[in-house]
């Protein structure tokens, strides 16, 4: 009797254990550093979303990962960027700018589209959110 009352609480703890674990919101930071696959991660993106509809989602951008968010930026194919990011900001994914590349390529930010937040540092930001506020870390 005592056996299945010990073996009874290890199940209910590994239960209780495996549904707080899922109940914690899934958070996850895309970094970008090269703009020549932005579309492609941002592809990426909406089939996350599309699995998993209540991610938060945060895209920091450095170096030449910044050029799909600013002002009438193209892909390779000349396509343009506005309309996915505007679509992906809808669904409360959240684009954060390095302002040290902005600085360092002397980047005015009123090039920035309005759905992107300008961060002190885009390393530094990432750094944060991991160790800060426990985001996943994707690099597409």
């Amino acid at each position: 009797m005592k056996l299945f009352r010990v073996i009874a609480a290890m199940l209910f703890l590994s239960v209780a254990v495996s549904a707080g674990a899922a109940g914690r919101p899934e958070k996850v930071v895309y970094h970008i550093s090269d703009a020549s696959n932005a579309m492609q991660a941002l592809g990426n993106i909406r089939n996350h979303l599309n699995a998993s509809p209540n991610a938060s989602i945060v895209v920091v951008t450095h170096g030449a990962g910044i050029d799909f968010l600013l002002e009438d930026a193209k892909d390779k194919n000349g396509n343009p960027f506005d309309a996915v990011v505007q679509e992906l900001a809808n669904r409360k994914v959240q684009f954060r700018i390095c302002n040290n590349t902005l600085e360092g390529r002397k980047i005015d930010r009123k090039r920035v589209m309005p759905e992107a937040t300008v961060v002190p540092s885009g390393v530094a930001e990432l750094a944060r959110l991991q160790s800060q506020e426990g985001y996943a870390y994707i690099k597409p």
